[in-house]
């Protein structure tokens, strides 16, 4: 433990609020320097990506549609999100600035917290948008409209912030004791909780509310969609059309796999297993870095249309 890690820890005192919190992060882990390497590289690639797919449908007025509506969506949530964690971990560790306002640790882990929620029930939309498209054909352009998902995007936006905000406020009714230092890489939400001294039992039933409303309902939903899908698909007679309507869920398939799958990994090993701190806190910054990296680059490359509009744009200005 270094000098300020020791500072940070203090005994026999309790803080209604404390001033501020010290983020642990990682211990003796060789070349981690590499790592933060990496995450600024990411962080230039996803902000790269996601202003290209942004400008793209903006520039293009074919792909102004519901369909990427969501996807603008996704692109924006993606951008904010690494912007809201990537430049803090860098900023901490890399200039070793580990102590944290408690107000700002606060605004930090809701931020984070909700712009991931927020990436979650996007994938929702895009999965009830492919379920209207292939099992309701013709009803398809009177259901999805910019009207119905510009509600159901806003919707999530408020219910969100509203959720994540009020199990942020709950820390808010803590005293902190013993210690002032955060065993993670940012003011991750249970590890914060951890260090109080009162109950902490509202606290707890509220994560395990959130975390089933945020990764089990969304996947429930989704993957209840592709049966209903698989279903539609069976009945068509072509083959031909069968593979154009698999074709058309292809990206979101794999961005619901790029999401959730690492995060349902992560979280079902620290289960049943013993992960150690520093493996555990890199496999929650990738789970939560990588999905944002990939999403532009998938959408980019996957689906045609993007895929012709960037190409159309790339001649435009070349001429």
């Amino acid at each position: 433990m270094g000098p300020d890690q020791k500072a940070a820890v203090i005994f026999n005192a309790t803080f209604v609020r404390p001033e501020k919190f010290y983020i642990g992060g990682f211990s003796n882990v060789p070349d981690v320097k590499y790592f933060f390497v990496f995450l600024c590289f990411v962080y230039i690639v996803t902000v790269l990506g996601n202003v290209l797919l942004l400008s793209v449908i903006y520039q293009v007025k074919t792909l102004h549609t519901p369909k990427y509506m969501i996807v603008c969506n996704l692109a924006f949530t993606d951008l904010c999100e690494s912007t809201a964690l990537l430049p803090k971990v860098l900023d901490t560790f890399l200039f070793n600035r580990r102590y944290i306002v408690y107000e700002a640790c606060l605004s930090y882990m809701f931020f984070v917290y909700f712009l991931a929620s927020m990436q979650s029930w996007t994938l929702v939309i895009m999965a009830y948008d492919r379920l209207i498209a292939i099992c309701f054909p013709l009803r398809y352009h009177s259901l999805v409209t910019k009207q119905s998902i510009s509600v159901l995007l806003l919707c999530s936006w408020v219910f969100l912030s509203s959720l994540v905000g009020y199990i942020v406020k709950l820390v808010d009714r803590l005293a902190f004791c013993r210690s002032l230092v955060i065993a993670n890489f940012f003011c991750e939400y249970e590890a914060t909780v951890l260090l109080a001294c009162n109950d902490i039992s509202l606290n707890v039933i509220m994560l395990f509310v959130v975390s089933v409303i945020l990764l089990c309902i969304p996947l429930i939903f989704i993957a209840v969609t592709y049966v209903c899908i698989a279903i539609a698909l069976i009945r068509i007679a072509s083959a031909q059309e069968r593979l154009k309507a698999m074709k058309t869920c292809t990206s979101h398939l794999i961005l619901v796999a790029i999401f959730f799958l690492p995060i349902t990994g992560v979280t079902t090993a620290s289960f049943l297993t013993y992960i150690p701190l520093n493996a555990r806190m890199i496999s929650n910054c990738l789970t939560l870095i990588v999905p944002a990296l990939l999403n532009p680059i998938v959408y980019s490359l996957k689906t045609e249309e993007v895929l012709s509009s960037i190409k159309k744009l790339l001649l435009k200005n070349k001429c």
